[in-house]
């Protein structure tokens, strides 16, 4: 792939620390017009199958942080792209940066490999000067997005909203449609990020655990040596419960629509309309929290694919993933679409509104979330506790949804017992050693499905869970799959590498598929952090325990010592890319390529 990265002085605590008193009274600068026109989350009238867009530097402020960013038409967001299903659509992409290759890829878009905008995997990129022309056919519709893949532009506000019409009557017809883009904000260029994470794992990590911490914490696991032995647990490991984000707002400013908090996006409606809010998490490295204090929104699409309609008061969004939601607001007063970093430390945020100008109240941000032993991957082991405390009896491996089929003379599927599995070849590697590259093995996995993630935990909402997602339809797959590659998600943050099996991207070799080929791949998270995996290229479908009507996924997010499977399908020849989608991870290595033959 080639990368090249525009290089800008780093953040320094110090300057943080002076610039507190100046950046919390300061009000958020506007984008120049054309910014603030493409942001504003209308979906276009119709639809078009052509497309010119011209990417260049924009000089960007936004909070007081200004940027030369590369972007599309002086917006970040770029404009929203709406297509038709079934349309041939051709995109020509005009590279204006002096010094820099650019690319676009077609985020969840069903494409051919030489169309998917891969530089160095799937086609050259763009030259400065040079135009390319995506032509593809449009096969399926739903909310999805693009962004650049060269030289970690997307960070920098390289990104677009794509809405595409479904060629059958909509079900979810709704009388209003909007994009809400969540973003991150910031003049502190990802290289710099890099240096400032190796050179010190918790750099933008300012709410530790303290003396004054420990009192609530021995109260929550029971008395103060279960407290202590935790924390000399974490210690031993060389890691912080703390650590929920890499980069936090620290440096960040959210975004909404390219809107910052004090900028106040508005969305209009009337009393009883239904609207539909089409949710995509463009940002680099941030997990949202999603809720609309007052309202309820019924969850209808994810990542693009219908699903059973799911009545929810919050959801997570993991980087990379889209949610579409139905709401129907009845009071005439502004309701506030509010989405908080999963470590707490900011929020973007807007307002829906009977007329224009007016502002929602800002609910207080919940508890910063702590991890567990759960996270480290010690199954369901309590505060406090060690391996030398527990029986390892009940602590066994989730089971996996694995289909029990069979083919009758007409090649029809049938349900069958546990024994009529087909015998299944399974590529495990076996737990990855502990070496410079991986710091932790996850000794207990657990499938965690079910959870909606930490800090999300008992919050007296409804909060939406992976295993609520079911398809409106059967796969189009029905068959078994014939192999399983296990993969181990893995990394060392004190020196900031990341990797599948213990192994960065430049030492690891492609995964190879056969055209045609049914495969279950089974990811096992060994690290503390959530990964949003991507592949690209073909659909995944994740066994959450709805069977047949498993949810197709672009993006999954794995939990910290988790395990969960998703079966894929390689229908389209070509070398694909696959990625955790927090860029700094991708870019330091949890990055591989599945090669279909």
């Amino acid at each position: 792939m080639s990368i090249s990265f525009p290089q800008r002085s780093g953040l320094t605590r110090r300057r943080f620390i002076n610039g507190l008193g100046a950046g919390c009274v300061a009000a958020a600068l506007p984008h120049p017009a054309s910014a603030m026109a493409s942001a504003s989350g209308i979906v276009p009238a119709q639809a078009s199958s052509l497309w010119n867009l011209t990417v260049d530097h924009t000089r960007i402020s936004i909070d007081n942080k200004s940027l030369n960013a590369p972007c599309i038409g002086g917006s970040v967001p770029g404009p929203i792209l709406r297509w038709q299903q079934g349309d041939t659509v051709s995109i020509s992409v005009t590279n204006r940066l002096r010094h820099e290759d650019t690319s676009i890829h077609w985020h969840g878009v069903r494409v051919p490999s030489d169309m998917d905008g891969v530089p160095g995997l799937s086609f050259a990129g763009i030259k400065p000067g040079d135009t390319f022309t995506y032509r593809f056919r449009v096969h399926q519709s739903g909310t999805y997005w693009y962004h650049s893949h060269s030289g970690m532009q997307e960070a920098q506000g390289l990104y677009g909203a794509i809405v595409i019409d479904p060629v059958h009557p909509d079900p979810n017809q709704c009388d209003r449609d909007y994009v809400i883009v969540l973003s991150e904000w910031t003049d502190v260029s990802p290289m710099d990020m890099i240096s400032n994470l190796k050179m010190q794992d918790d750099y933008y990590t300012f709410k530790q655990r303290t003396a004054a911490s420990f009192p609530k914490e021995a109260r929550e696991a029971g008395n103060a040596w279960a407290a202590l032995k935790d924390r000399l647990a974490w210690s031993r490991m060389r890691m912080a419960a703390t650590d929920i984000s890499d980069v936090s707002g620290v440096i960040y400013t959210y975004l909404l629509n390219g809107h910052a908090p004090g900028m106040n996006w508005n969305g209009l409606f009337r009393p009883g309309e239904r609207v539909r809010l089409r949710f995509i998490n463009a940002s680099s490295m941030t997990l949202f929290d999603v809720r609309i204090p007052g309202l309820e929104m019924l969850v209808v699409q994810a990542d693009g694919n219908d699903v059973e309609p799911v009545p929810v008061d919050e959801f997570r969004i993991g980087v990379a993933e889209t949610y579409d939601v139905i709401i129907r607001p009845q009071d005439e007063r502004p309701y506030t679409i509010f989405a908080q970093s999963e470590d707490r430390t900011g929020y973007a945020c807007g307002t829906l509104a009977p007329r224009q100008g007016m502002i929602g109240t800002i609910p207080p941000m919940d508890p910063r979330p702590v991890r567990t032993m759960i996270d480290m991957g010690m199954g369901t082991m309590k505060p406090g506790e060690t391996m030398d405390d527990m029986s390892m009896s009940g602590h066994d491996m989730p089971a996996m949804d694995m289909p029990e089929m069979s083919a009758d003379h007409t090649g029809h599927m049938h349900h069958m017992g546990p024994m009529a599995m087909p015998p299944m070849e399974v590529d495990d590697p076996g737990p990855p050693p502990l070496n410079v590259e991986n710091q932790n093995v996850a000794v207990m996995p657990v499938d965690r499905l079910g959870s909606p993630g930490d800090g999300l935990e008992d919050n007296g909402r409804r909060v939406l869970n992976y295993k609520q997602l079911r398809a409106t339809r059967p796969g189009a797959d029905p068959r078994p799959p014939t192999r399983e590659i296990i993969l181990h998600l893995t990394g060392n943050m004190e020196r900031y590498i990341w990797g599948f099996n213990g192994r960065k991207y430049s030492e690891s070799g492609p995964i190879r598929l056969k055209k045609g080929e049914r495969v279950r791949f089974t990811l096992i998270n060994d690290t503390m952090m959530e990964h949003p995996i991507h592949l690209h290229g073909l659909w995944s479908e994740l066994e959450n325990g709805q069977g047949e009507f498993r949810p197709y996924k672009h993006t999954i997010i794995a939990q910290p010592g988790s395990r969960l499977s998703y079966l894929v399908t390689a229908d389209v020849a070509g070398t694909w890319a696959y990625h955790c989608h927090l860029m700094l991870h991708m870019d330091l290595g949890m990055f591989r390529t599945v090669i279909v033959e």
